[in-house]
This record gives C-alpha cells, sequence and structure tokens, in this order.
C-alpha cells in the first residue's frame, strides 16, 4: 500500500498543511492491552525477530488511534550485537551489556555493521508495514552515539552517567574512536532502514541532556554534524530528539536536519525566541495524558497553538507513552489535535 496521509511528512518540510500531525513516542506497546497479551509470550527482541508480529504490533497505534506516521518498533541497542556488542533487555531495567568498553582496545574490538547480515528482520517488517499495510509514513530510527555509549561503558542504564562522561573527557582519543564506530553503525542501519521504505528518521538521543553545551560542542557535535550530514542524500526528514535538552536545541539547530523534538520543558514559544526556525516536534508532558480530560485539552490547545504561529510543527509528546495511560485516551487525544487545528487553520486563511 503506498503511502497516502502524507501531512506529517509535509510538516516536516515546514510546509502548510490542513491540520497538525500527530504522533506519540513509545505509542507502540506499553499502554495497549493487545501488546500486553503479547509480551506474556515473547520478549521485546522475539518480537522484534517475527516481522509479522512486529509489523502488527507496529501498526496496531496506527488503526487504533488514527495517528499520522507509524514508529517501527524496535529498540536503539538493536544494531549493537552486529557490532559484537552482549546486550540483553531486561524487564523492568533496560538494556543491559555484559562486556561494556574500557579501554580503547576494546572499541577497536568492535566490528562492522551490516543490516542485511545483522538485523535483517527489521528490513523485512518494514517492507511489510511500507508496500502492504500503511498508509500513512513509517518512521524508523535509531539512537545516537553518546546514549548508545553511555549504555556500552556503563553496562547498562545510568543515573548519572558518571563513569561515561569521565571516559569522554579522560581518554578522548578512544571515545573519538568509539563515536567513529557508532556513526558507521548508524549510518548503515538507518541507510538500510531508509532504502526498505521507511519515510523518516528520528534519532534518539535519549541521555544527552546529561552534558552541557560546551562538552556536546567538544565531544558530541562533531560526530552528529557527520552522521546528518550522511543521511541528507537519503532525502527523508531527519527528526533529533532527546529528554532534558532543552540547553542543546540552539545546538541542534545547528546540525544538518530537518526537525527540532522538544521535550515538555521549553515552550514552542520558548524556543522560537531562542532562534529555532526549523519545523519542530512535541511536546506534551506525557504525565498530563493522566490528568482530567479538561487539562489534557487545555494543554493540548495550548501547544497546538503555538505550533501554528509557524508553519511546520508535528504534534507529540515529550517523552513516551506511559503504560498506565488509558489507549481511549491517546484515541480521543488525535481527534482532538486534528479538529481543533483544523478549525484554527481555516480560521486564519
Amino acid at each position: 500500500m503506498k503511502t497516502i496521509n502524507d501531512t506529517l511528512l509535509k510538516a516536516a518540510r515546514g510546509e502548510r498543511t490542513e491540520y497538525t500531525p500527530v504522533w506519540y513516542m513509545r505509542q507502540a506497546g506499553r499502554s495497549q492491552p493487545e501488546y500486553r497479551e503479547i509480551k506474556e509470550k515473547y520478549s521485546l527482541e522475539e518480537i522484534t525477530m517475527q516481522p509479522e508480529l512486529c509489523a502488527y504490533v507496529t501498526r496496531l497505534p496506527v488503526e487504533q488511534y488514527d495517528v499520522d506516521a507509524a514508529i517501527l518498533y524496535k529498540d536503539i541497542v538493536t544494531p549493537l550485537p552486529g557490532i559484537g556488542v552482549d546486550v540483553k533487555i531486561k524487564a523492568g531495567v533496560g538494556p543491559v551489556i555484559s562486556n561494556p568498553i574500557r579501554s580503547k582496545q576494546d572499541v577497536e574490538k568492535l566490528g562492522e555493521f551490516n543490516a542485511k547480515e545483522h538485523t535483517p528482520y527489521v528490513l523485512e517488517t518494514i517492507k511489510l508495514l511500507t508496500q502492504e499495510q500503511l498508509s500513512v509514513p513509517l518512521i524508523g530510527f535509531g539512537g545516537a552515539p553518546f546514549t548508545l555509549a553511555s549504555y556500552m561503558i556503563e553496562g547498562g542504564p545510568s543515573r548519572n552517567y558518571a563513569k561515561t562522561k569521565s571516559f569522554m573527557v579522560s581518554e578522548p582519543q578512544a571515545w573519538f574512536a568509539l563515536m567513529d564506530k557508532l556513526a558507521d553503525m548508524i549510518i548503515a542501519d538507518i541507510t538500510a532502514q531508509v532504502q526498505a521504505g521507511a519515510k523518516a528518521i528520528q534519532i534518539f538521543d535519549s541521555w544527552v541532556g546529561a552534558l552541557n553545551v560546551a562538552d556536546y560542542r567538544i565531544y558530541i557535535k562533531p560526530v552528529m554534524t557527520r552522521i546528518f550530514s550522511e543521511l541528507r542524500h537519503l532525502n527523508v526528514p531527519l527528526i533529533q530528539f532527546g529528554v532534558g535538552a532543552s540547553h542543546l536545541v540552539n545546538e541542534w539547530h545547528e546540525l544538518p536536519i530537518d526537525v527540532v523534538g522538544l521535550d515538555w520543558r521549553l515552550s514552542i514559544s520558548e524556543a522560537r525566541a531562542k532562534g529555532i526556525t526549523k519545523p519542530v516536534q512535541g511536546n506534551l508532558d506525557p504525565t498530563m495524558l493522566l490528568a482530567s480530560w479538561d487539562v489534557l485539552e487545555a494543554r493540548a490547545k495550548e501547544i497546538i497553538d503555538q505550533g501554528l504561529e509557524t508553519p511546520g510543527h508535528i504534534f507529540n509528546l515529550g517523552h513516551g507513552v506511559f503504560p498506565e495511560v488509558d489507549p481511549a485516551v491517546l484515541k480521543r487525544l488525535t481527534t482532538f489535535i486534528h479538529d481543533y487545528s483544523r478549525e484554527q487553520i481555516a480560521k486564519r486563511r
């Protein structure tokens, strides 16, 4: 099935749209009863390795909520085993790595990623979705080098990223070698996703907010510039997102990306005032999905109104859907975003 609804792609390019497009981070899974039933039988890795099942989980929120894009169901660490990282996703914990990076020698042992060889099931899922099942764009994605490196150096999730930041400043040669290895992997992975049919890409730098601006410019920005520069030729919208990283949005704005992702800590109006002129994505606080409808509607209106001040807004959450969220709320919110934004755009014309 060819993509029919390209509203999100237009918004990502800064073009005028009939309404504000919307999708939700972690919309696939977690709060959906159908997904929880599947998770009783299969782990995340097992789901991603079964293309028919993975495609079902990916498209389910599109069918249930009428969102304007699907986000591929997988994890940011999915390609890591291909380069020699022994990673397991533990329930309630997250990615746990049994062979953490401790030296330049550890970095040098990492191999090269080949999507057709290492993650053929991901490519098959994308083809199933984009050629047969979806009538909205599929967003492919990858993790950014800092976030992936934080798992690889800490050995798992961290609260302060002490080992990662210490390694970064104390072993700069090893750090930049690791950044290059991860950049090679990310570029190969994302390129394969787009060639298989993904119509937009989001890079999650979930934990890069742990760095200050000066360190970001030295240790991260060069590799991000390289990654996005090499992905430009794919001719799909490129979205950058992180959590608790509002102090870095101007740095992101300077990258060769199309869309700046905002979490809930920085409003769209504040971002525009800081000089962000590119299209933006965001940025409802996901906890508001647990509030009363009156509160949720008021927050959504505020975000939509701010987004409509300049062409190029994709409505999303400032982070992912919580497991406690009622799917009916996401359906109702999606309908409201579409209807309210359509009315406001019509009034302005």
